[in-house]
């Protein structure tokens, strides 16, 4: 039996850019169908994040247009990965497998023709890997390999240079379920699941239309979710850091009662001043990691909704089995 296909588009402000997009997820939909790698019923479902422009009329429009357009629209803004998120999990139960991708047109939207490939040989999620970033500023392409580097020495288990454009399976998204957190970091959390995996590589262009929300402050938010997340070896590192402060401290303790006992002592300010400004510093940097560790156990013992669905362009299956 042919796989029903999902493709999950989570869009925040994207009225430039689905107009132009839109037709090409329908096209490839279509194109796989004939060639005979999925079943006919596969879907586009649009994940609107809480958007201030008319990206939710577009994306109505879209599904009052042709039935392979679905869309569905948190109640409020909850950011990217929420969104990807709130996508997969209410297509779980509705198709064989979904792929997730961008809006922008940025990801090779036939990178899922290796995709759709692979999980009929067997695979139940294949990562989507950028080949090459050329296209990417030498600021961010330093940072985003530095930032995969610094992961994989935390020791998370993540895939280098994936994003989040992959292919997943509902047999191992119904097991992703079971996994409660409001700290998501899915490029890492994926991969905690197991089951069978392989990657895909394609090349990453520009926006076709339109201009990124994602700045810096956004990716350094998401670093920092990634981080905390995954590993508490930042924990480990203050723990040592400061046992070896500690053990400095402790011989410079030694040095100072010894030169004072043979009276050599001389008063110096500038020293003293170094060494409590260094420790006072090491303390701040502790105590900032550690409370932001703090924070997320706070945020996580609230067990809040990761998202809230507002609105659909469909009746889910179950409301049609109440009324009849």
């Amino acid at each position: 039996m042919l796989p029903k296909l999902y493709i999950i588009v989570p869009c925040y402000n994207e009225e430039e850019v689905l107009p132009v997009t839109a037709p090409l997820f329908l096209g490839k939909i279509r194109e796989l169908a004939e060639r005979g790698k999925i079943a006919e019923g596969s879907r586009v479902l649009f994940v609107n994040d809480g958007s201030s422009d008319s990206t939710w009329e577009i994306i109505k429009d879209l599904s009052r247009q042709n039935e392979v357009f679905l869309g569905i629209s948190q109640s409020r803004n909850r950011g990217h990965q929420n969104a990807v998120l709130a996508g997969l999990m209410e297509a779980k139960d509705l198709c064989d497998i979904t792929i997730s991708i961008d809006a922008d047109g940025q990801d090779d939207i036939n990178a899922m023709d290796a995709m759709v490939d692979a999980y009929l040989d067997g695979c139940e999620v294949v990562y989507g890997v950028r080949s090459s970033r050329e296209t990417d500023t030498f600021f961010k392409r330093f940072t985003a390999q530095s930032f995969y580097k610094f992961l994989a020495f935390l020791g998370a288990e993540v895939v280098y240079n994936h994003a989040d454009y992959r292919l997943i399976s509902a047999r191992v998204l119904r097991e992703f379920a079971n996994f409660g957190e409001v700290n998501l970091f899915l490029r890492g959390l994926v991969p905690l699941v197991g089951f069978k995996s392989t990657t895909v590589e394609y090349v990453r262009h520009e926006r076709l239309a339109g201009s990124s929300h994602y700045p810096l402050k956004k990716m350094v938010g998401l670093a920092v979710d990634g981080v905390t997340s995954l590993s508490i070896k930042p924990l480990q590192l203050i723990m040592s850091f400061g046992i070896f402060v500690a053990a400095v401290s402790f011989i410079g303790c030694i040095w100072a009662l010894v030169t004072a006992l043979c009276g050599k002592a001389v008063a110096g300010w500038a020293s003293m001043t170094c060494i409590i400004c260094f420790v006072s510093g090491v303390q701040l940097i502790s105590l900032g990691i550690i409370g932001e560790y703090i924070g997320k156990i706070y945020l996580e013992s609230k067990h809040r909704p990761r998202y809230i669905i507002s609105e659909r362009t469909y009746q889910p299956e179950n409301e049609k089995n109440e009324r009849a």
